[in-house]
Order: structure tokens, then C-alpha cells, then sequence
């Protein structure tokens, strides 16, 4: 004989059974890994993360930092993802992991980096994966926003395509409508005085109060937007946020909320072209001008 209770754990049973099977017909929000060529025959390594339902979604691409692989940054793909947009976070090989830990052997951790960031060889190359990361995009449609994202060594990629004066002689184009640069580089030894001010686009920069740079504290990274000039740009300075957190490692879920909020904000103003001062967060300060 089958019980009341026996009855009832059928009917569980089933129930989970069934929304499982639900869940695995339903589209699933769409992530993939692929490659595509760079202009000297290289391949660009991209991780996608398609939003669901949204035709041509607007584009952002991001450019990891040094060291930094297409597998970083998930919880900024994700986010931008999850707001609609076509993200693609982009791996940068003369730049990555190994080539890293060639100069660290070199140089040592300190010296390694800058002598990394201040290659003309890498930072050209990351110029053609930006390239390719644009074709590939183009190849699946003609995308009506475009916004780019850096951190650190990738917000130098930011502010080169953006149209900043370098002394590595990088040549940027300009092609996207607005522009994010998270930890990025003051004056000194890729930025002249004055290297800013030719930016018209909108443009956030975003940094933290223990953010210390290769030259200077956390302030040098302020120089950027001092140097930029009026019209829909941003300063984001997030109290207690290291160099670390901004790329989602460490203690840094406040940092990954506060930085996911600034953009969101900056890059629906920018898009309605509607860029005043946004209403001021607990943890984070932002100038505008």
C-alpha cells in the first residue's frame, strides 16, 4: 500500500525533476570562449558573455591588466552582461602571465611590471587585440553603443585608443563612444604633461584610496582626469580599494559593487548624453565636470 507520505515524496520528487529539466531547455545566458586573428596572423584569445533577448546589444570591451588573462574580470563581464551589454573581456598574450613572470625573474615584482607596461611592443599588441576583439563583434552585428574598459595596464589600452599623447608612440582610433579606465596611469613614464586633453568622449576614471601606482600614491592616478577635458567626464575614488580588488581579488565585494553601480550610472548618462553629477554612495566619491 502507498502511503500519504509516500504519495507526497512522488509528487517532490517530480517536482524537482521537472523544473530541472525545465531549467536545462531554458536558452541559458550564453558564455564562450573563442579566437579570432589579429592584422600579423596572431590569435586573439576572447570570452564572450552574451546578454539574452537583446538583438544587437551595445558592446563593451574590456582590456585585463598585466599578468591578466580573457579568464579575469568575470564579475565586470558578468554585470555588464546582466545590464544588457555584449561583453568581451579580451587576452593580451605578448602581456599575459608569461611574459609577466619573465620580467618578475628579470626585474623583480616592481621593475617587472613597469618594464612590462612600458614596452612599446606589448602595448602595440594589445592595440591589434582590440582590433580583433572590434572585428569579431562586428562580424555578429553592427552594435549602436560601444564602450571600452581597462584596468591598469588595460586602462592604459583605455587611454591610448581614447586619443592620449604617449611616449611609447601607441596610436589609438578612437572607434568606441565612451570610455572606462580603472587604475590607470598619471604623468611619467607613458604619459606626458598634458596627454588628456585632446579626449573628447565621455570618460570615467575610476581609483581607490589604497590604489598605489608604479610612480606615485594612489593620487598620481588621479592626474588623468585632471589633465581631461570638460564634457561627460568622471573621477570614482572608492574608499579602502586596492589595486587587487578592482580586478576581484581579495576582500573585494564592496569594491565590485561600488565600481559595477559608478559604471553602470556613467555609462547610462553617456548613452543618453544626460552625464551630471550622479547621487553620491556611501564608500565611493565622484567628481564630475
Amino acid at each position: 500500500m502507498v502511503t500519504i507520505s509516500q504519495n507526497r515524496m512522488k509528487t517532490a520528487h517530480f517536482t524537482a525533476w521537472f523544473l530541472v529539466c525545465l531549467v536545462l531547455t531554458l536558452p541559458a545566458q550564453s558564455q564562450q570562449t573563442v579566437t579570432f586573428p589579429r592584422s600579423d596572423g596572431a590569435q586573439t584569445p576572447l570570452r564572450i558573455f552574451s546578454p539574452l533577448g537583446q538583438g544587437c546589444a551595445p558592446l563593451a570591451v574590456i582590456s585585463p591588466g598585466a599578468g591578466g588573462t580573457e579568464n579575469g574580470y568575470t564579475y565586470l563581464a558578468e554585470g555588464l552582461r546582466d545590464q544588457g551589454w555584449l561583453a568581451i573581456v579580451m587576452g593580451h598574450k605578448e602581456s599575459g602571465p608569461s611574459d609577466l613572470k619573465q620580467d618578475i625573474r628579470s626585474s623583480g615584482i616592481h621593475g617587472g611590471i613597469k618594464d612590462m607596461v612600458t614596452d612599446p611592443l606589448a602595448q602595440r599588441a594589445r592595440m591589434l587585440d582590440l582590433t580583433a576583439a572590434l572585428n569579431w563583434a562586428e562580424k555578429q552585428c553592427h552594435h549602436p553603443y560601444k564602450s571600452l574598459l581597462g584596468h591598469s595596464m588595460g586602462s592604459d589600452t583605455v587611454m591610448f585608443e581614447a586619443g592620449a599623447r604617449n611616449k611609447l608612440n601607441v596610436q589609438g582610433q578612437d572607434r568606441f563612444d565612451a570610455y572606462v579606465a580603472i587604475s590607470p596611469s598619471g604623468e611619467g613614464s607613458i604619459f606626458p604633461s598634458g596627454a588628456w586633453n585632446g579626449i573628447r568622449k565621455p570618460v570615467y576614471v575610476l581609483t581607490g584610496t589604497r590604489d598605489k601606482g608604479l610612480e606615485g600614491p594612489w593620487e598620481w592616478r588621479t592626474r588623468s582626469y585632471d589633465g581631461l577635458p570638460p564634457g561627460c567626464k568622471w573621477l570614482g575614488i572608492i574608499d579602502g580599494a586596492t589595486h587587487m580588488n578592482f580586478a576581484g581579488i581579495g576582500f573585494a565585494g564592496k569594491t565590485k559593487t561600488l565600481t559595477l553601480e559608478s559604471i553602470y550610472a556613467f555609462l547610462d548618462g553617456a548613452r543618453r548624453q544626460a552625464c551630471g553629477a550622479p547621487s553620491q554612495q556611501t564608500g565611493i566619491s565622484i567628481r564630475t565636470k
